[in-house]
């Protein structure tokens, strides 16, 4: 069993959409949703430590995700719904820098998108709610997180908005810095000053009987 094909997004070196072979009959079907050792032959070699799931309503648009010291690349796909996903490449040095890919991804095309580290991601809910699946490969650091605006002008992501569509997005959201600013991309800290800060705290919380 098993089986995908891979096909590379544009020029944007290691963005992959990910197509799922369905083996399907009169009681439903079955697919393989990742296998390491087919996507290691093609060259995808991520090491995915986490796996989420968000369930969200129509109109939702989360995003443009990052975290700047614990990059996470990820493996997208959604359970059930439609979504428009959207990813922008900041990895510095990158001949596609700025550039943007945007795809629908749905229960019913039973698609993926490969994307490594290095990119800010999100997306909008198309259909009445929408559950997505992310695999990622480096877990969830709260104080890392940041992000652009899901509308930044620099960017440009041409969002399939309908015209009677509200959006709904968080108030983080709202208020990631532009695409253009120093402070949306650059680390505040490097990586060991950030870990060295944490196991401070967690000895500190220690000693005074908290943990």
């Amino acid at each position: 069993m098993g089986g995908f094909k891979f096909e590379q997004c544009g020029n944007i070196e290691g963005l992959y959409l990910v197509e799922l072979q369905v083996f399907s009959d009169e009681r439903g079907y079955n697919l393989e949703a990742y296998h390491a050792g087919s996507f290691r032959e093609a060259g995808l070699d991520m090491v995915f430590v986490q796996d989420n799931l968000s369930m969200s309503a129509k109109g939702t648009l989360r995003g443009m995700h990052f975290q700047k010291n614990y990059q996470q690349g990820k493996l997208v796909c959604v359970v059930s719904g439609e979504v428009f996903d959207a990813v922008v490449d900041i990895r510095e040095g990158s001949r596609t820098y700025g550039q943007w890919f945007g795809t629908v991804l749905s229960a019913e095309k039973k698609n993926m998108l490969y994307v490594p580290e290095g990119f800010a991601h999100g997306f909008l809910v198309l259909s009445d709610t929408a559950v997505f699946s992310y695999k990622l490969s480096d877990y969830y650091h709260p104080e890392d997180e940041s992000g652009i605006p899901w509308n930044d002008k620099t960017v440009g992501i041409r969002w399939p908005i309908p015209k009677d569509m509200t959006i709904l997005t968080s108030e983080r959201d709202s208020r990631h810095p532009a695409f253009g600013e120093e402070s949306a991309l650059k680390p505040k800290k490097n990586r060991n000053t950030m870990e060295a800060t944490v196991h401070a705290n967690v000895m500190a919380e220690t000693s005074r009987g908290r943990i």
